[in-house]
């Protein structure tokens, strides 16, 4: 039964992903999008699942969820951990409680020890998340759609299946944008 819950609430968060990409560009940008990662279908399903997992055991946690402003991203069982949390013990805790999800297979927490940001700052990191990603979309070197891109206090972290020579456009194009104030590569080589 469990396991059908998971089955179910898998499907649930595709259909979202989906539903939010066609609200900025359409269902063929959707298409695209799953037509150039690099990752398996059920890697990509195993991230979903990742995410639902460490957001929900950080919930339940509420040492960390009520004094922290946590973000879990994962790509090819990769885990990044962005925010602030208020101590160094918790942030111990959060790669705790990740690395015990099934097919983590590691995890980079980048929290820093900081009260939580403020949603002017959080607002500010999602604009330049956007402007980052449309130049990585508009950059004939670049593959936009493989690199995953999270922005956490103006510091742009770029994960996904890629090869070198493209990180280094990437990187490049990333550097370029407005209010980026440093970028960290999470990349897995393919090369």
């Amino acid at each position: 039964m469990r396991g059908i819950k998971l089955i179910g609430l898998t499907v649930i968060l595709a259909v979202l992903q989906g539903c939010a990409a066609a609200v900025v560009g359409g269902g063929a940008a959707t298409g695209a999008a799953v037509a150039v990662d690099r990752r398996t279908t059920g890697a990509m399903i195993d991230d979903q699942g990742i995410e639902f997992k460490a957001s929900s055991e950080i919930y339940k946690n509420k040492d960390i969820h009520d004094q922290s402003h946590i973000n879990v991203t994962s790509f090819n069982g990769v885990v990044l951990v962005t925010g602030e949390t208020p101590s160094a013990a918790l942030k111990k805790s959060v790669t705790n409680i990740i690395q015990d999800i099934p097919r983590v297979r590691k995890v980079y927490n980048e929290l820093a020890i900081l009260a939580p940001s403020a949603v002017a700052s959080r607002t500010s990191d999602t604009w330049i998340t956007s402007k980052v990603k449309s130049k990585l979309l508009a950059d004939k070197t670049t593959k936009g759609l493989n690199t995953k891109v999270v922005t956490e206090r103006g510091i742009v972290y770029l994960m996904g299946k890629i090869k070198r020579n493209e990180s280094d456009n990437v990187v490049r194009v990333v550097r370029s944008t407005g209010g980026v104030q440093k970028v960290v590569k999470v990349f897995e080589y393919i090369d």
